[in-house]
């Protein structure tokens, strides 16, 4: 359980503050209904007091994997110098990790990559009985502001962020951070920059209780009515659960970047070590798919560490002698898919054991070229992608993902009815995938490693779950449902099979917020 404390006046600045004395957590969380706290974001509002691992998001996602393995050989260093919380810490961490860095390619980091790992570190405790009930939020962090300010504005609604400033450079028309911190001490002055903002002093100061430097930092410039008050986060309390997805400020739909983990000290070495073995487990796995034939694929890629599960898939049944000529007329079945990764077409194809072409919005030349199956892009010309669905469906079986673009998080974007309007037998096909250590995905990355950091994953997992034909009455061709509603009821379909949640978002939507572009790769 949380604790808290009391002082008395504010000490002189030549004086170091005394250590608060403790008193009831409730009479902080009365205070901070009304008045003005400050939260330290490492430690309090968030569970971890750790920064290495957010300084190596930067370096990874924003900058390259040289940079990366740079930052993790630092490491030593930086404990040497006094811990990650240290000033001479912190800078060693921010010149190896924003040295160089565009500002283009930070802000798509705070923006794309960064709330992911700051929602699930969230303090549940903290964020619920303080962080809501406060009037007005002041957030310090330790690390350079940049890196955080974009999630605690847009995701938490604080009022105001304090950080460590970076220096810039101006080279052309491009803006370049130097990887150098402002000011001899940065901390304090934040935290003068933050009191300065305010009428008067902060009511509540929410610290952890992990750094002694940081609740001295706090005590002068907090109060509650007539005493001050800095109210310190426990360990015990940072150990708790962390925040329900349900319970996020904000729903986490989109995400970017490749690391699907938190990038602690351990977590990194273990990933380079592996990471030989993953890229060569990921051309095995790779070569599986375009070289051997359909019936042994299960067994090679289990024996490789795929995990892929089918359920609900129907055998096809001879038509009656007397519907022969009907038969040959008949259009293909449509597979109305979700869309989880790159691969999505060709799992459903080593499910149904033949071959199955594809409709895609946008892919990569080499993805198009390593494909085991037909690949057929589409133009966002709407009379012109129904001609060429029309004239597949006419040839046999199709696989379209309505969605047009992938999703990481249990949601799923808005279908696009065009498939509704042209096909009456659809069945729409499940599919989820899980994996532990690389996203097979990307919005501003390179796409044509998304197979490769797929498949590079230790044990990559696939679920393809067929959920039988659409019924003739929810079809256009029973002439009481437009195509609009047609694709609503298959998006519900698949969404109550999966447990995702239905959106009306759209690609478009996805690739201006996480890579500021429509989506459109060339070819």
């Amino acid at each position: 359980m949380p604790s808290s404390s009391t002082t008395a006046t504010p000490p002189p600045p030549s004086r170091p503050p005394p250590p608060p004395r403790r008193s009831s957590g409730a009479a902080v969380a009365a205070a901070a209904a009304d008045g003005t706290v400050v939260f330290d974001m490492h430690g309090a509002l968030l569970g971890s007091t750790s920064l290495f691992p957010y300084f190596m998001l930067v370096a990874f996602e924003g900058g390259s994997l040289l940079r990366a393995m740079l930052l993790l050989c630092a490491l030593p260093l930086v404990w040497a110098l006094g811990g990650e919380r240290s000033i001479a810490g912190i800078r060693v961490m921010a010149f190896v990790a924003f040295a160089g860095l565009t500002t283009r390619d930070m802000d798509l980091v705070a923006r794309a990559v960064m709330p992911k790992h700051y929602m699930e570190q969230l303090n549940a405790a903290v964020y619920e009985r303080l962080w809501l009930p406060s009037k007005k939020k002041v957030v310090v962090t330790a690390a350079p502001r940049v890196m955080s300010e974009w999630f605690l504005m847009e995701y938490m609604a604080a009022d105001a962020v304090v950080g460590l400033e970076l220096r810039l450079v101006t080279v052309g028309r491009r803006r370049y951070f130097t990887g150098l911190l402002d000011g001899p001490e940065p901390r304090q002055e934040a935290m003068k920059e933050a009191i300065a903002a305010e009428v008067t002093m902060a009511d509540v100061g929410i610290v952890s209780n992990s750094n002694p430097r940081d609740q001295q930092l706090f005590v002068p410039y907090c109060k509650v009515r007539a005493c001050q008050e800095v109210y310190v986060v426990s360990r015990e309390s940072t150990k708790s659960a962390t925040l329900p997805r349900d319970k996020y400020p904000k729903p986490l739909i989109f995400h970017d970047g490749r690391l699907a983990f938190l990038p602690t000290p351990s977590a990194m070495l273990a990933f380079f070590l592996f990471l030989p073995l993953g890229v060569i487990l990921s051309v095995i796995r790779i070569n599986i798919g375009i070289v051997l034939p359909y019936k042994i694929n299960f067994l090679a890629g289990a024996i490789f560490g795929i995990r892929f599960r089918t359920s609900g898939l129907r055998r096809d049944l001879p038509p009656p002698a007397d519907a022969k000529q009907q038969q040959q007329q008949r259009k293909g079945v449509l597979y109305v898919c979700t869309h989880r990764t790159l691969v999505d077409p060709i799992m459903l194809t080593t499910a149904l054991q033949k071959p199955v072409p594809a409709l895609t919005y946008s892919l990569s030349r080499l993805s198009e070229l390593i494909a085991p199956i037909k690949t057929v892009r589409l133009t966002r010309d709407r009379a012109r992608d129904a001609e060429t669905m029309s004239r597949l469906l006419r040839r046999g079986d199709l696989a379209v993902c309505p969605e047009g673009t992938t999703c990481r998080e249990p949601y799923l974007l808005r279908f696009s009815p065009l498939f509704a309007e042209l096909a009456d037998d659809m069945e729409p096909v499940a599919l989820d995938a899980q994996v532990t250590m690389l996203y097979g995905t990307t919005a501003s990355g390179h796409k044509w490693m998304d197979p490769v950091a797929f498949f590079a994953n230790p044990v990559p997992a696939y679920r393809v779950e067929f959920l039988g034909a659409v019924p003739r009455e929810w079809t256009r061709a029973a002439g009481e449902r437009t195509g609009v509603e047609v694709a609503n009821w298959v998006q519900r379909r698949l969404g109550e099979a999966l447990g995702f949640e239905c959106t009306g978002l759209t690609r478009r939507d996805k690739y201006m917020m996480l890579a500021g572009n429509d989506g459109v790769v060339a070819k």
